[in-house]
């Protein structure tokens, strides 16, 4: 990737206006037909597009003169989709390549950034981090491109070595990479090898240096001493065998469906957990209002991540099969709905994971991006409170440096009903109403065997996550078993 080395952000050279206490970056107003983000403490907080003469208002959205809607889809960062997947014709020789190179062997882990890398996610990051893209990535947010312009990239994707790795790789200015099934992956080129100052990583990264940050422990601090960049030529497809590879959509692979199905907007939306009929009322309505707006034909990426997540988490395979069981239902309209697995790892990183999280969505095509409470967000480790402020996630995405093309969606409040026995906007003029089903709750009920409030998910979907939590209840008990035995 062509970049400015680790230049320092240009002071702007006209005034940033701000918006009800918000900063809104000028150059927002520049991309039409597309929308800004105008937050204020009292809206609903979506997005309004620009112009200087008001017209109707839909479900809260002010509409102005001038407003059209567009006709493709928005750009990768950069321009141009990256693919760094050796072509099938080239492969042969660059796997005895390959063979011939000093080799390091990487964890799932480290090949979860493999996969996010070759297929375009961090357009348009070409390899692993050097240090130049590193420090901007883990000081600045974003990266400046040799053009001038900067994109997000909030998370630094590098790769760890440890000192007798460093020693075996010696003069060689490139190197393979070896799976953690000992298979040649990639050749990494031109290298450039440099300090793993882990301690800032962790500070910059989660905002403290706590014991018990789960991806801290994980990749950063049992890891090498040194990080290793370069270029990347992957010498086939990522494949994982788990029957699910069928979902992991590249960049380029959704965006050729998005325009097999005609969509004029495509709007995201992550989770890492099962999909409730909360969450779905979300969706369902949020393409509601897009229609509102002039949209025709918007299209959901409903998009779980598929990568790295800690132990307490519902696998991803049971996650699938739930959100299978939840369009099967009719809960999600099929033909309006796009499902894939978004193979990055969590960090649970907060408002500075978040924006990687809607960075990678632009490059799949998204240019809404639907964001909730506390996104990315974790419990402290050590204390008994969240790690993050729950509104600073969205608040954080509406002035990223890089994110002014994307619209940002933020969650309204869905709990259930307990007069209309389903789930449905929060009404804060009758709260006694309401049941905030918390996922503790959720996972409590599912252990038990117990049903939760009619209408609170489609019932095929709970039946997985029922015989998932069953199942773990089993196997938690099934030493003590043999013990009396």
């Amino acid at each position: 990737m062509a970049l400015a080395g680790a230049v320092v952000a240009k002071a702007p050279t006209k005034g940033c206006p701000f918006v009800s206490g918000f900063l809104l970056n000028e150059p927002v107003q520049n991309f039409l037909p597309k929308s800004s983000v105008l937050f204020s403490s009292k809206a609903n907080l979506f997005p309004t597009p620009m112009s200087s003469s008001p017209a109707p208002s839909f479900s809260g959205i002010v509409l102005r003169k001038g407003f059209r809607v567009r006709s493709s889809l928005i750009e990768p960062d950069g321009g141009r989709l990256v693919d760094l997947v050796v072509p099938e014709s080239d492969r042969a020789s660059k796997r005895d390549e390959a063979a011939s190179l000093p080799q390091i062997q990487i964890s799932r882990i480290d090949l979860e950034w493999v996969h996010v890398l070759s297929e375009g996610w961090a357009n348009p990051l070409s390899g692993f981090m050097r240090q130049a893209e590193f420090l901007q990535a883990l000081h600045f947010n974003f990266l400046r491109l040799e053009d001038d312009s900067i994109v997000n990239m909030s998370i630094p994707i590098v790769l760890a070595i440890d000192d007798l790795q460093k020693e075996a790789i010696g003069n060689s200015k490139d190197v393979s990479l070896l799976g953690p099934g000992g298979n040649l992956v990639a050749i990494l080129r031109n290298i450039e090898i440099y300090k793993h100052n882990k301690e800032e990583r962790i500070a910059r990264t989660w905002g403290t240096t706590a014991p018990g940050l789960p991806y801290a422990e994980e990749v950063i601090i049992s890891t090498g001493n040194w990080l290793i960049g370069g270029d990347l030529e992957v010498l086939e497809q990522i494949k994982y065998n788990d029957g699910l590879d069928h979902y992991r959509l590249s960049p380029k692979e959704l965006r050729e469906e998005f325009e097999r199905r005609e969509a004029d907007a495509v709007f995201a939306f992550q989770l890492r957990n099962p999909v409730h009929n909360g969450h779905a009322l979300l969706m369902t309505d949020t393409r509601r209002r897009l229609l509102e707006m002039g949209y025709k034909n918007p299209i959901l990426l409903l998009h779980p991540l598929g990568g790295y997540t800690k132990a307490d988490d519902v696998p991803l395979s049971v996650r699938m099969e739930q959100h299978k069981k939840v369009l099967e239902e009719g809960v999600l309209d099929p033909d309006k709905t796009v499902v894939a697995i978004f193979p990055s790892p969590m960090h649970y990183a907060g408002p500075t994971e978040v924006q990687w999280h809607a960075k990678a969505r632009i490059n799949a095509g998204a240019d809404f991006y639907i964001v909730g409470r506390d996104p990315a967000g974790m419990s402290h480790p050590t204390e008994k409170r969240d790690l993050y402020d729950p509104d600073h996630g969205k608040m954080v995405l509406s002035m990223a440096p890089g994110l002014e093309r994307l619209n940002i969606l933020p969650f309204r409040v869905a709990a259930y009903d307990k007069v209309q026995k389903k789930m449905a906007f929060f009404d804060p003029l009758r709260p006694q109403d309401f049941l905030f089903i918390s996922g503790t709750k959720m996972r409590g009920y599912a252990r038990n065997g117990e049903n939760p409030p009619d209408g609170f998910m489609c019932p095929g979907g709970w039946k997985v996550l029922v015989e998932y939590y069953q199942s773990l209840q089993a196997d938690m008990e099934q030493p003590k078993v043999a013990v009396l035995a």
